[in-house]
């Protein structure tokens, strides 16, 4: 497990230095990999620790103007997935009116400097940081050379002659391009959390659900053929909700996935919903009796779905 810290204010974290790399990460695609595992590995090289650098919220949700930009990850998925990658740090730093008007070369100073004594920082293609966006690769070699730290970028990384972006990424999602977009995140595109009560609504029209709260922006919605791994050895097969229910008013998004022919308890388990196959929008119905029907309409696609799917992977 790595160490995490929130505040760019403090003493030294590592009085040995560090190796360091920052970026949005939204997602941790397989360029945001390449980046982690390029940092991970001149960290080793250099005998000391790899640190992650990124924000909380992301600086384009805390610019936007009341309609926050969509989200691939969570924060938590986030950790996790560093953590995955090897990092021995992750500087998940507060997004607030003092970040955003910070200059670039107090960030470098207080952050990169004084706090995690750089020895080396990588970045992405064309990543900008401080205010107005005025931090770039040429700024960081320059106060490196004041300061004692290289600073380079890594190469962009490509599928296929395809240039791998978060911004892609969630466009393939709204368009149900799921293998498409696992292909460029390096794996399926889930969703993970602990379950929690709903209404119990799906319960009292014969579709329980497991609810997973998703307080952002979500990169889609609609109703969709999904796995659901964590709670047997195998992922099990589910029709999963994703939005705001409108005919239930609701408002936070709500994932809510439906296992089919599962009997048990699960508020309080940590789950991973993988979605395979986009079945239709949302919608709102006149009352509980039409989208009761629908449900099981979705519930007879979405199992047809995965059958397929199933014998696919495993020819």
């Amino acid at each position: 497990m790595s160490r995490l810290f929130r505040s760019i204010e403090g003493g030294r974290l590592f009085p040995h230095g560090s190796v360091v790399c920052i970026g949005a990460f939204d997602g941790l695609h397989l360029g945001h990999r390449a980046l982690v595992r390029h940092a991970v590995a001149r960290a080793r090289a250099l005998g000391v620790p790899a640190v992650v650098v990124a924000f909380e919220p992301l600086p384009r949700e805390y610019f936007a103007q009341g309609e926050p930009p969509s989200r691939l990850t969570l924060a938590r998925d986030k950790v996790a997935g560093l953590n995955e990658l090897g990092v021995d740090a992750i500087g998940l730093l507060r997004f607030d009116a003092r970040m955003a008007a910070m200059s670039a070369e107090a960030f470098v100073e207080q952050l990169l400097v004084q706090r995690l004594g750089a020895r080396e920082v990588w970045i992405g293609p064309q990543f900008c940081f401080g205010n107005r966006r005025r931090g770039d690769l040429a700024l960081l070699q320059a106060m490196g050379e004041q300061h004692g730290f290289s600073a380079g970028a890594i190469d962009p990384v490509d599928l296929h002659g395809e240039r791998i972006s978060a911004t892609r990424i969630r466009q393939l999602l709204r368009e149900g391009n799921f293998a498409h977009a696992g292909d460029l995140l390096g794996r399926p595109y889930a969703i993970g959390g602990r379950v929690v009560r709903g209404r119990q609504l799906g319960r009292t029209l014969g579709f329980p659900t497991a609810n997973l709260r998703f307080p952002k922006t979500p990169a889609l919605a609609g109703i969709y053929a999904t796995w659901v791994h964590g709670v047997f050895d195998q992922p099990w097969p589910s029709v999963s909700s994703f939005g705001t229910r409108p005919t239930v008013e609701g408002v936070e998004p709500l994932l809510e996935a439906h296992l089919f022919d599962f009997q048990g308890d699960l508020y309080g388990r940590h789950i991973e919903v993988e979605f395979v196959a986009k079945l239709r929008d949302e919608e709102k119905f006149h009352d509980l009796a039409a989208l009761t029907d629908q449900m099981h309409r979705d519930a007879d696609q979405a199992r047809h779905i995965l059958s397929e799917h199933r014998l696919r992977a495993t020819a």
